[in-house]
C-alpha cells in the first residue's frame, strides 16, 4: 500500500482552511470525542457563546442524523461519514456526508431545497408547525427539528449534493454555514 501523501493533504486543508475532518464509521462515543475537540478549538478562537454554541449543535445534528440513518435504514458503508468544519472569511462550515439509498437522498435534498427557498420568518413559522406535530413515539430519531433549526441558524442556505453511486445508493451531502 502507498505511503499517503500528508504533507499535500495538509497543504489542502490550509487551503480550505479546514480545522476538524474526520472521514470512517461514526459512533456515538466518536461524535462526543470529535465534539470535545471541536468545544475545544471554537472556546480556544474566543468565539462568542453564541455562535460557538450553533457551529457545535450543527455538528451534532449533522453527526446524529447519518448515525441516526445508518442505525434505521441498514444500509452497508451508511456508517461511514465524512466531517469538515472549516472557517472562511468569517463564517465557519460544517458538512457532513455518507451513503444513502438514492430515494432517501432525492427526499432529503428536496426538502433541503425547500428551506432554502424560505426566508427567516417562514422558517420560524416551519419550526413553530413541526414543534406542534405529534411525535411519532415508535420513531427511532427525533421531531424532525433538526434541519429546521440548521436552516434557521445558517447565515446562508444550506447546500445538499447528491451524487449517484450506482442504480439504488448516493453520497449525499450537506453544508451549513454558521
Amino acid at each position: 500500500m502507498p505511503t499517503p501523501d500528508l504533507y499535500g493533504l495538509r497543504e489542502r486543508f490550509e487551503k480550505d482552511k479546514i480545522l476538524l475532518c474526520f472521514n470512517g464509521p461514526i459512533s456515538r462515543s466518536l461524535i462526543e470525542e470529535i465534539g470535545n475537540a471541536l468545544k475545544n478549538y471554537l472556546q480556544s478562537e474566543k468565539l462568542p457563546p453564541a455562535s460557538a454554541l450553533d457551529v457545535f449543535a450543527a455538528y451534532i445534528e449533522l453527526t446524529q442524523n447519518i448515525r441516526h440513518y445508518a442505525a434505521q435504514s441498514q444500509l452497508e458503508g451508511a456508517q461511514t461519514a465524512t466531517v469538515i468544519v472549516s472557517h472562511n472569511n468569517d463564517c465557519y462550515s460544517v458538512a457532513a456526508g455518507n451513503t444513502v439509498r438514492l430515494e432517501d437522498g432525492v427526499a432529503l435534498q428536496k426538502r433541503i431545497e425547500s428551506f432554502a427557498k424560505m426566508d427567516k420568518v417562514e422558517l420560524k413559522a416551519a419550526y413553530k408547525t413541526q414543534l406542534r406535530q405529534p411525535r411519532d413515539l415508535q420513531a427511532v430519531t427525533g421531531a424532525g427539528l433538526g434541519l429546521i433549526d440548521m436552516a434557521r441558524k445558517s447565515t446562508k442556505p444550506m447546500e445538499a449534493t447528491l451524487k449517484p453511486i450506482d442504480d439504488e445508493t448516493a453520497y449525499f451531502s450537506l453544508s451549513v454555514q454558521i
